[in-house]
Formats: C-alpha cells, sequence, structure tokens
C-alpha cells in the first residue's frame, strides 16, 4: 500500500507540474502574439508600443538587432533579458528560456518579428512563483496525506481481513472439536454466496461422506463378528460333541465333517473380506487376457453340474463361439460363480447363464426362474452384508452380490440387479471390450484395479 500511495503522490505531482507548465507556456505565447502584433502596428513610431507597459500578471521586453531594449514594461532595467547567445538563436526562431530575475525565477519565451523595417526580437515572461508554491503546497500535503492515508488503509485493511477471516476462525474452532465420538457435527458456513461460504459447504460434504465410509466400516465389522461368531460357536459345539463321545466312530466322523464344513465357511469369508479390502484400497489384483467367454461359461456350468442336477435343476449356457474379452479370467469365474450359488440357493427352475456384445460390451446375465428379488432389496443389493429377507431367505453372509460389483467395478464395468417379467432374478454385469468383442490378437497385462 505504501508503494501504490508513493506512486500515486509521485503521478499526480508530475502531473500538476506538467499542466502548471502547458498554462505558462499557453500564456506566454498568448502574450508574445499580442506583443508582437503591437509593435507590427506601430507604424508611426515604436513610441506607440508603450502601450505594452499596461500593467498585468507578466512582463515584456523588445530587442533591437544590436541587443539595445527598444521598448519594455514597467519596472524592468534597461538591460536585456537575453544573453548574446540567446538572443542569437531567438533572433532565428521561438525560443522559451528560464533564468533568475532578480531573488525569482522566471520563464521567458523570445520570438522574432519584423517591425518598422527593423528585425525585432520580443521577450515576454512570467513568474515562477506561483508555479514553485502550487507544487510545494502539494507536496506538504502528500508527505503529511500519504502516512495518515497509509495509516488509515492499513486499519481498514486489517480490520476488513478480520472480518473476512473470522468465519475461518469460527470453522477452525469447530473443526478442533470434531471426531469420531461425536458424528454429526459440522462447520458453521456463513451466509454469504463467497469462496468461504463455498469451501465450508464442501468441507461439510467432505465430512458427510467420511462419516458415511466410518459408518460402512462400523457395520463391516459389526457384520462381520456376527458371521464368525455362527460357525466358531458351531465348531465349539461340534468338538464338544466329539470330546463327551470320543469312542464313538461315527460321532467322531460327524463331528469332523461339520468343523470341516464350518472352516471351509470360515475361510470362505476371510477370502471375501480381504478381496473387498483389496478393493477398497484400490489394490485388487487383475490379471487381463484375451479369454473365450462361452469357454467361462461352461466352466462354470459344468462346477454347479452336479449340485443342479442333485437338485433336479438344470443350468444352460448361451453365448457365442467366439464372443472373446480381455479380462482376469479368475475373478469374471468367481462373479459368476457367486451368482449362479445365489440362484441356486435361493431360486427355482433352470439357472441361465448368458452372454452376448452390445454397444461395444460384454454382457453377461445370470437368471433364475424363482420369485426373485424383494422390490425393497433392488436399492442396496450390492451394498455388503445386504441380504434379502423372506421370498430369497436370510441364509449367507451377504458379499456375494458386493463382490460381484467389486469385480465389475475393477474391469471398469457395471452390475445391476433386477427381476425378470414372468418370475425369476437376474443379474447382469457389463464390462468394457476393449477392441471389440470378437477373436483378435491375445493379449495381457497386470494392473490394479480401477484401470483399464
Amino acid at each position: 500500500m505504501a508503494v501504490v500511495l508513493a506512486a500515486t503522490g509521485l503521478f499526480l505531482y508530475v502531473r500538476l507540474d506538467s499542466a502548471l507548465d502547458r498554462t505558462i507556456d499557453q500564456g506566454l505565447r498568448a502574450r508574445a502574439a499580442d506583443v508582437a502584433a503591437l509593435v507590427e502596428q506601430a507604424d508611426t513610431g515604436l513610441s506607440q508600443a508603450r502601450t505594452l507597459r499596461g500593467p498585468d500578471t507578466g512582463f515584456a521586453q523588445v530587442i533591437g538587432p544590436n541587443g539595445t531594449v527598444v521598448d519594455s514594461t514597467a519596472g524592468l532595467t534597461r538591460t536585456p533579458l537575453l544573453a548574446d547567445n540567446k538572443l542569437d538563436r531567438a533572433s532565428r526562431g521561438q525560443t522559451f528560456v528560464e533564468r533568475m530575475l532578480g531573488d525569482e525565477r522566471v520563464r521567458l519565451l523570445a520570438r522574432p518579428v519584423l517591425a518598422q523595417d527593423q528585425r525585432l526580437v520580443v521577450v515576454v515572461g512570467a513568474s515562477l512563483e506561483s508555479r514553485a508554491d502550487a507544487l510545494s503546497d502539494l507536496r506538504k500535503q502528500l508527505l503529511i496525506g500519504g502516512p495518515i492515508a497509509l495509516l488509515l488503509t492499513a486499519i481498514g485493511g486489517y480490520v476488513l481481513a478480520a472480518a473476512a477471516l473470522r468465519p475461518v476462525e469460527r470453522m477452525g474452532e469447530r473443526a478442533a472439536t470434531i471426531s469420531a465420538a461425536n458424528p454429526g457435527r459440522r462447520l458453521p458456513v456463513p451466509q454469504t454466496d463467497d469462496e468461504i461460504s463455498r469451501l465450508g459447504g464442501r468441507l461439510n460434504d467432505m465430512l458427510a461422506r467420511l462419516e458415511a465410509a466410518l459408518e460402512r466400516e462400523r457395520a463391516l465389522v459389526a457384520n462381520a463378528s456376527h458371521e464368525l461368531r455362527t460357525p466358531l460357536a458351531l465348531l465349539k459345539t461340534e468338538i464338544e460333541l466329539a470330546l463327551d463321545e470320543p469312542d464313538s466312530a461315527p460321532v467322531l466322523a460327524a463331528a469332523l465333517r461339520s468343523a470341516g464344513e464350518e472352516t471351509d465357511r470360515l475361510a470362505q469369508l476371510a477370502d471375501d473380506l480381504l478381496l473387498l479390502a483389496r478393493v477398497d484400497s484400490g489394490q485388487l489384483p487383475l490379471r487381463r487376457n484375451q479369454i473365450a467367454i462361452q469357454d467361462v461359461l461352461e466352466t462354470i456350468a459344468t462346477r454347479f453340474g452336479r449340485r443342479a442336477a442333485d437338485a433336479r435343476r438344470a443350468i444352460t449356457v448361451t453365448a457365442p463361439d467366439d464372443l472373446v474379452a480381455l479380462a482376469d479370467r479368475r475373478r469374471v469365474e468367481q462373479a459368476l460363480a457367486n451368482l449362479v450359488e445365489n440362484a441356486l440357493r435361493y431360486g427355482s427352475g433352470t439357472v441361465s447363464l448368458e452372454a452376448a456384445e452390445h454397444n461395444g460390451q460384454l454382457v453377461l446375465r445370470v437368471a433364475d426362474q424363482g420369485r426373485g428379488f424383494p422390490p425393497q432389496f433392488l436399492a442396496c443389493a450390492f451394498e455388503r452384508f445386504s441380504r434379502g429377507d423372506g421370498t430369497r431367505g436370510t441364509a449367507g453372509v451377504g458379499l456375494g452380490l458386493a463382490i460381484v460389483a467389486a469385480i465389475a467395478h475393477a474391469h471398469g464395468g457395471t452390475a445391476t440387479a433386477g427381476n425378470a417379467t414372468g418370475g425369476g432374478a437376474i443379474v447382469t454385469l457389463a464390462l468394457p471390450l476393449p477392441g471389440g468383442g470378437r477373436a483378435s490378437t491375445a493379449t495381457s497385462c497386470d494392473t490394479p484395479a480401477g484401470e483399464t
């Protein structure tokens, strides 16, 4: 601010100095023209030029060709106002000169004039004292007013900055009190549409997202603890039964068989939780290779074929022979296996595995002929530990569809769930097909989740 005020003061000083000089020069030109006209019209002799002695704010002098003073205003001596070198230059053209006249500084304008068959020089002048006084007054005002203006602007800037940053200080104080122990607290946002208000709103949105993520983590821990407690309790019960009848081979075999099943369930739960943890950290590895989709679907159908036959159900596969995709086969099979597992456990009738290419995407569809998803379940079908009730039972952990969605997103695709018009649940995976979905040159690469 000091630099701005100093530059402004210097600009005003220079502008006033220039304006005063222009005004003085304009006055001297007008005065010189008047005196020259008077001298030229003195046809009976220069004695008529005595009228230039009249009172005015300046003075004038007429100098002859030999340097003698022909005429001058009252108060001037008979000494020429111009020295010889300046007089020679003035006789050739208009000239401005500054000099000291007595104890004051004056500005002179000399111009040649032809009168009475003589080449004369008309000299007019004006005192520069008023100009100097005006500039001196301005300097004093700037030297006094500049520091005062600087002080006032500094105080005003401080008050304005303090007022503008007061909402930031309040937000900082509130932020220091926000923690996971007291969720729901938000930063105070000023009722102004400015940067501070928008920043506070975005920070509150961020706090809401963090709270939602923290709540999901708490729900994950609580649900995982609940799901772990059941198989662990069953394991403990089977072990206690085996210990109660150590000599009974059938009881011991049944206990070990049940313990093995619960151990498999625990291992599967641990694998599912590990996969979801990798998805959350963006580190789910994908080994992409060009895979034949029909072969993948037939592999899944074969894997679950005996189980379907035991339940007197069928698994059908519909896919083009030449449809290929660049994907991680193990992860795609894992997603499809989860969907077929759900269809066999909760659905009924034939389980259909379908694949097709649509708008540059690989569309994988798993459908059954059961009663379908409950309507209220569709909105949260892919959330972790989310399970349907009533029509599709409550057994299972509730991570299968979440893993399906995670694998689809890791490939850059989407997963959707719905009900068929004629009945039955349908889950669809849409995965991108780089370079088209028909047979092409095989490539492979390792990428983390979420990259394409």
